[in-house]
Protein backbone atom coordinates (compact mmCIF):
# COMPACT_ATOMS: atom_id res chain seq x y z
CA UNK A 1 0.00 0.00 0.00
CA UNK A 2 1.40 3.60 -1.01
CA UNK A 3 1.58 6.37 1.03
CA UNK A 4 -1.74 7.97 -0.41
CA UNK A 5 -3.84 4.88 0.00
CA UNK A 6 -2.61 4.11 3.63
CA UNK A 7 -3.42 7.90 3.88
CA UNK A 8 -7.17 7.26 2.62
CA UNK A 9 -7.83 4.58 4.74
CA UNK A 10 -6.44 6.34 8.13
CA UNK A 11 -9.01 9.34 7.14
CA UNK A 12 -11.71 6.89 6.41
CA UNK A 13 -11.77 5.41 9.27
CA UNK A 14 -12.48 8.60 11.61
CA UNK A 15 -15.72 8.74 9.66
CA UNK A 16 -16.54 5.23 9.51
CA UNK A 17 -14.87 2.63 11.85
CA UNK A 18 -13.92 5.11 14.53
CA UNK A 19 -17.06 7.35 14.04
CA UNK A 20 -18.35 6.62 17.08
CA UNK A 21 -15.65 6.84 19.11
CA UNK A 22 -13.54 9.55 17.89
CA UNK A 23 -15.72 11.80 15.46
CA UNK A 24 -18.99 12.17 17.06
CA UNK A 25 -17.58 12.86 20.46
CA UNK A 26 -15.18 15.47 18.93
CA UNK A 27 -17.81 16.90 17.12
CA UNK A 28 -20.13 17.04 20.06
CA UNK A 29 -17.38 18.88 22.30
CA UNK A 30 -17.07 21.44 19.79
CA UNK A 31 -20.87 21.98 20.07
CA UNK A 32 -21.29 21.61 23.57
CA UNK A 33 -18.57 23.51 24.97
CA UNK A 34 -18.66 26.21 21.66
CA UNK A 35 -15.32 25.52 20.86
CA UNK A 36 -14.98 26.48 17.34
CA UNK A 37 -17.21 29.46 15.80
CA UNK A 38 -17.18 31.10 12.43
CA UNK A 39 -13.92 33.37 11.74
CA UNK A 40 -11.94 31.45 13.85
CA UNK A 41 -7.88 30.85 13.42
CA UNK A 42 -6.58 27.74 15.35
CA UNK A 43 -3.45 26.79 16.42
CA UNK A 44 -3.46 22.99 16.41
CA UNK A 45 -0.71 22.62 18.61
CA UNK A 46 1.11 19.03 18.21
CA UNK A 47 3.33 18.36 20.97
CA UNK A 48 4.19 14.57 18.71
CA UNK A 49 2.31 12.14 20.37
CA UNK A 50 -1.13 10.10 19.88
CA UNK A 51 -3.08 12.63 21.30
CA UNK A 52 -2.11 15.71 19.20
CA UNK A 53 -1.56 14.02 15.97
CA UNK A 54 -5.00 12.73 16.39
CA UNK A 55 -6.53 15.73 17.08
CA UNK A 56 -5.22 17.07 14.00
CA UNK A 57 -6.44 14.59 11.59
CA UNK A 58 -10.14 15.35 13.65
CA UNK A 59 -9.91 18.93 12.45
CA UNK A 60 -8.77 18.33 8.71
CA UNK A 61 -12.00 16.41 8.91
CA UNK A 62 -13.91 19.03 10.57
CA UNK A 63 -12.77 21.60 8.07
CA UNK A 64 -13.81 19.69 5.39
CA UNK A 65 -17.46 18.51 6.45
CA UNK A 66 -18.23 22.24 8.78
CA UNK A 67 -21.23 24.33 7.38
CA UNK A 68 -18.70 27.94 8.35
CA UNK A 69 -15.80 29.11 7.74
CA UNK A 70 -12.32 28.82 10.04
CA UNK A 71 -8.62 28.62 9.51
CA UNK A 72 -5.74 26.23 10.98
CA UNK A 73 -2.54 26.09 11.44
CA UNK A 74 -1.00 22.68 12.18
CA UNK A 75 1.89 24.12 15.32
CA UNK A 76 4.83 22.45 16.48
CA UNK A 77 7.07 23.43 19.43
CA UNK A 78 10.49 22.41 19.39
CA UNK A 79 11.61 22.75 23.32
CA UNK A 80 14.72 21.05 22.30
CA UNK A 81 14.03 17.42 21.43
CA UNK A 82 16.73 15.48 20.49
CA UNK A 83 17.09 14.68 16.59
CA UNK A 84 15.35 11.51 16.28
CA UNK A 85 12.44 12.87 18.38
CA UNK A 86 12.10 16.32 15.81
CA UNK A 87 12.45 13.96 13.02
CA UNK A 88 9.50 11.63 13.82
CA UNK A 89 7.48 13.93 14.34
CA UNK A 90 8.38 15.53 10.77
CA UNK A 91 8.11 11.88 9.58
CA UNK A 92 4.62 11.24 11.28
CA UNK A 93 3.54 14.79 9.94
CA UNK A 94 4.57 13.98 6.58
CA UNK A 95 2.84 10.52 6.65
CA UNK A 96 -0.59 11.30 7.93
CA UNK A 97 -0.45 14.79 5.47
CA UNK A 98 -0.77 17.52 8.31
CA UNK A 99 1.60 20.42 6.82
CA UNK A 100 2.97 21.59 10.22
CA UNK A 101 4.55 24.62 11.25
CA UNK A 102 8.20 24.07 13.78
CA UNK A 103 9.34 26.50 15.89
CA UNK A 104 12.36 26.53 18.35
CA UNK A 105 11.98 27.37 21.86
CA UNK A 106 14.72 25.51 24.16
CA UNK A 107 12.96 25.06 26.94
CA UNK A 108 14.21 22.20 28.34
CA UNK A 109 17.52 24.25 28.22
CA UNK A 110 15.92 26.84 30.42
CA UNK A 111 14.56 24.46 32.87
CA UNK A 112 17.13 21.31 33.33
CA UNK A 113 18.58 22.68 36.53
CA UNK A 114 15.42 23.33 38.19
CA UNK A 115 15.25 20.77 41.05
CA UNK A 116 11.79 21.73 42.16
CA UNK A 117 8.77 20.69 39.65
CA UNK A 118 10.99 20.94 36.01
CA UNK A 119 7.50 19.44 34.83
CA UNK A 120 5.19 22.29 36.18
CA UNK A 121 7.64 24.85 34.73
CA UNK A 122 8.05 23.40 31.80
CA UNK A 123 4.66 23.00 30.92
CA UNK A 124 3.61 26.45 31.67
CA UNK A 125 6.43 27.72 29.49
CA UNK A 126 5.59 25.53 27.05
CA UNK A 127 1.89 27.22 26.73
CA UNK A 128 3.44 30.73 27.00
CA UNK A 129 5.66 29.87 23.88
CA UNK A 130 2.98 28.33 22.33
CA UNK A 131 0.07 31.77 22.75
CA UNK A 132 3.17 34.03 21.59
CA UNK A 133 3.93 32.02 18.19
CA UNK A 134 -0.14 31.73 17.92
CA UNK A 135 -1.35 35.04 18.12
CA UNK A 136 1.73 36.05 15.99
CA UNK A 137 0.29 34.12 13.30
CA UNK A 138 -2.91 35.87 13.47
CA UNK A 139 -4.73 33.11 15.64
CA UNK A 140 -7.29 33.46 18.30
CA UNK A 141 -7.48 30.11 19.89
CA UNK A 142 -4.82 27.56 20.84
CA UNK A 143 -5.83 24.08 20.80
CA UNK A 144 -4.10 20.99 23.41
CA UNK A 145 -5.46 17.81 22.98
CA UNK A 146 -6.29 16.87 26.76
CA UNK A 147 -8.91 14.15 26.52
CA UNK A 148 -11.33 12.98 28.54
CA UNK A 149 -8.65 10.82 30.96
CA UNK A 150 -7.50 13.53 31.54
CA UNK A 151 -10.29 15.41 33.06
CA UNK A 152 -11.43 12.36 35.04
CA UNK A 153 -7.64 11.99 36.84
CA UNK A 154 -7.02 15.83 36.87
CA UNK A 155 -10.54 15.80 39.08
CA UNK A 156 -9.51 13.08 41.46
CA UNK A 157 -5.62 14.40 41.74
CA UNK A 158 -7.36 17.90 43.28
CA UNK A 159 -9.17 16.27 45.09
CA UNK A 160 -6.64 13.31 46.99
CA UNK A 161 -3.29 15.35 46.65
CA UNK A 162 -4.71 19.06 46.42
CA UNK A 163 -7.61 19.16 48.83
CA UNK A 164 -9.52 21.31 46.08
CA UNK A 165 -12.50 20.66 44.06
CA UNK A 166 -11.33 21.78 40.41
CA UNK A 167 -11.36 20.57 36.67
CA UNK A 168 -9.62 20.75 33.56
CA UNK A 169 -11.98 23.65 31.90
CA UNK A 170 -12.98 22.19 28.29
CA UNK A 171 -11.81 26.18 27.01
CA UNK A 172 -10.43 29.13 28.73
CA UNK A 173 -9.15 32.60 28.32
CA UNK A 174 -5.76 33.43 28.25
CA UNK A 175 -4.60 35.40 31.14
CA UNK A 176 -1.60 36.96 29.96
CA UNK A 177 -2.55 37.39 26.39
CA UNK A 178 -5.56 39.03 24.92
CA UNK A 179 -8.06 37.66 23.30
CA UNK A 180 -6.67 34.52 22.56
CA UNK A 181 -8.16 31.46 24.21
CA UNK A 182 -7.08 27.72 25.14
CA UNK A 183 -9.99 25.39 23.93
CA UNK A 184 -9.60 21.43 24.39
CA UNK A 185 -11.69 19.25 21.48
CA UNK A 186 -10.94 16.15 22.85
CA UNK A 187 -12.41 16.78 26.01
CA UNK A 188 -15.03 13.58 25.65
CA UNK A 189 -13.03 11.48 24.03
CA UNK A 190 -11.59 8.42 25.77
CA UNK A 191 -8.25 6.77 25.64
CA UNK A 192 -8.14 3.97 24.70
CA UNK A 193 -9.95 4.88 21.87
CA UNK A 194 -6.98 6.90 20.68
CA UNK A 195 -4.88 4.00 21.48
CA UNK A 196 -6.98 2.01 18.91
CA UNK A 197 -6.90 4.06 16.36
CA UNK A 198 -3.22 4.69 16.47
CA UNK A 199 -2.64 0.48 16.55
CA UNK A 200 -5.30 -0.10 13.92
CA UNK A 201 -3.08 2.33 11.70
CA UNK A 202 0.83 1.09 13.33
CA UNK A 203 1.07 4.38 13.80
CA UNK A 204 4.52 4.68 16.53
CA UNK A 205 4.01 8.39 17.92
CA UNK A 206 6.34 10.03 20.80
CA UNK A 207 5.58 9.20 24.22
CA UNK A 208 8.14 11.22 26.40
CA UNK A 209 10.70 13.14 24.65
CA UNK A 210 11.76 14.78 28.08
CA UNK A 211 15.48 15.93 27.97
CA UNK A 212 15.08 15.24 32.10
CA UNK A 213 13.81 11.45 31.49
CA UNK A 214 16.91 11.22 28.41
CA UNK A 215 20.13 12.29 30.61
CA UNK A 216 18.82 13.06 34.38
CA UNK A 217 16.28 10.65 36.17
CA UNK A 218 16.68 11.96 39.45
CA UNK A 219 15.36 15.49 38.01
CA UNK A 220 12.32 14.72 36.56
CA UNK A 221 9.11 15.47 38.28
CA UNK A 222 8.66 11.68 38.97
CA UNK A 223 6.24 12.47 41.95
CA UNK A 224 4.11 14.27 40.13
CA UNK A 225 4.19 11.25 37.48
CA UNK A 226 3.90 7.99 39.59
CA UNK A 227 0.70 10.51 41.32
CA UNK A 228 -1.37 10.34 38.04
CA UNK A 229 -0.36 6.38 37.23
CA UNK A 230 -1.57 6.29 40.75
CA UNK A 231 -4.95 7.57 39.97
CA UNK A 232 -5.27 6.03 36.74
CA UNK A 233 -4.94 2.80 38.55
CA UNK A 234 -7.11 3.94 41.28
CA UNK A 235 -10.02 4.47 38.72
CA UNK A 236 -8.94 1.11 37.20
CA UNK A 237 -9.74 -0.21 40.46
CA UNK A 238 -12.87 1.20 41.38
CA UNK A 239 -14.08 0.16 37.79
CA UNK A 240 -14.19 -3.12 38.61
CA UNK A 241 -16.62 -2.89 41.73
CA UNK A 242 -18.44 0.51 40.26
CA UNK A 243 -18.88 0.37 35.95
CA UNK A 244 -19.96 3.77 35.95
CA UNK A 245 -17.27 5.34 37.96
CA UNK A 246 -15.51 7.13 35.49
CA UNK A 247 -18.99 8.71 34.18
CA UNK A 248 -19.72 9.64 37.21
CA UNK A 249 -16.44 11.54 38.23
CA UNK A 250 -16.75 13.87 35.43
CA UNK A 251 -20.27 14.09 36.49
CA UNK A 252 -19.54 15.30 39.64
CA UNK A 253 -18.51 18.80 38.16
CA UNK A 254 -21.18 19.39 36.15
CA UNK A 255 -23.82 18.90 39.67
CA UNK A 256 -22.58 20.65 42.04
CA UNK A 257 -24.80 21.41 44.50
CA UNK A 258 -23.80 25.05 45.73
CA UNK A 259 -26.37 24.58 49.26
CA UNK A 260 -24.09 21.53 50.18
CA UNK A 261 -21.11 23.26 49.40
CA UNK A 262 -18.82 24.45 52.87
CA UNK A 263 -16.99 27.41 51.36
CA UNK A 264 -15.72 28.39 47.73
CA UNK A 265 -13.70 30.65 45.84
CA UNK A 266 -14.26 33.18 43.27
CA UNK A 267 -12.53 36.09 42.25
CA UNK A 268 -13.15 38.22 45.36
CA UNK A 269 -12.22 35.33 47.29
CA UNK A 270 -13.05 32.66 49.84
CA UNK A 271 -16.74 32.60 51.06
CA UNK A 272 -18.57 30.25 53.58
CA UNK A 273 -21.78 28.85 53.70
CA UNK A 274 -22.33 30.57 57.26
CA UNK A 275 -22.21 33.95 54.73
CA UNK A 276 -25.70 33.20 53.63
CA UNK A 277 -26.82 30.79 55.96
CA UNK A 278 -27.21 33.62 58.61
CA UNK A 279 -29.77 35.42 56.41
CA UNK A 280 -31.89 32.86 56.29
Amino acid sequence: MDNLEYLKEVEKSIQKKYKKKLWRPFCKAINQYELVEPGDKIAVCISGGKDSMLMAKLFQELKRHNKFEFELVFLVMDPGYNETNRQMIIDNSKKLNIPVQIFDSQIFDSVFHIEKSPCYLCARMRRGHLYAKAKELGCNKIALGHHYDDVIETILMGMLYGAQIQTMMPKLHSLNFEGMELIRPMYLIREDDIKAWRDEHELIFLQCACKFTEENQDVHDEENASKRLEIKQLIKDLKKVNPFVEGNIFKSVENVNLKTIIAYKDEEGKHSFLEDYKKS
